[in-house]
């Protein structure tokens, strides 16, 4: 089942170079999205849950999410309540990784580089995911991240992202330095 998630604080990008997971595992591009708890979009994910355990489980499905959605290894929506990181409070995180690079996009839909410093651990993103639910090695549900846009710059997590020429002041041309000339 296709979503966007809207609006959502990035945390744990890795947009431009697929990375492992934990050591020996394929590397895959990945990122985590942040949604308030008691927002619309909130809601809207959980109903999606629901959708696709319903439709793989028909009978057991209640049984069958009640079991694997605290487990972080088993469902992509977890309660960002019970992480320890920068930015989770209050919030729920949503993971979706893929093996293809996912399409990566400014506000006007120009594709973004990783040199263009847009997409980085705080900023705000909509994102194309595909929940799917999947019985191999149990039961779980998970995303495949599809695109990434950016919508609007947020305070950065730790180890945020380059500064910027707008991010110091001006100081203007000093004729009397002449130390380098």
């Amino acid at each position: 089942m296709k979503i966007t998630i809207k609006n959502a604080r990035l945390s744990f990008p890795d947009l431009f170079q697929p990375r492992p997971f934990q050591a020996g595992d394929p590397p895959k591009f990945k990122g985590t999205f942040l949604v308030p708890k008691d927002s619309e979009m909130a809601k809207a994910i959980d109903a999606a849950l629901e959708a696709v355990a319903k439709a793989k489980w028909p009978k057991d499905w209640q049984k069958v999410l009640a079991r694997i959605r605290p487990n972080p290894n088993k469902c992509c929506w977890q309660d960002g309540d019970t992480k320890s990181y920068a930015g989770y409070d209050g919030m729920m995180a949503f993971s979706a990784s893929n093996k293809v690079r996912p399409g990566l996009f400014d506000r006007d839909k120009t594709p973004l580089v990783e040199t263009d410093g847009k997409l980085y651990a705080g900023c705000y993103v909509d994102a194309i995911v595909e929940l799917f639910a999947y019985d191999n090695s149990g039961a779980g549900i998970s995303a495949s991240l599809s695109g990434v846009r950016f919508v609007k710059d947020g305070e950065a997590f730790s180890g945020g992202r380059a500064a910027s020429a707008a991010d110091f002041e001006d100081l203007g041309v000093d004729e009397s330095d002449d130390a380098f000339a």
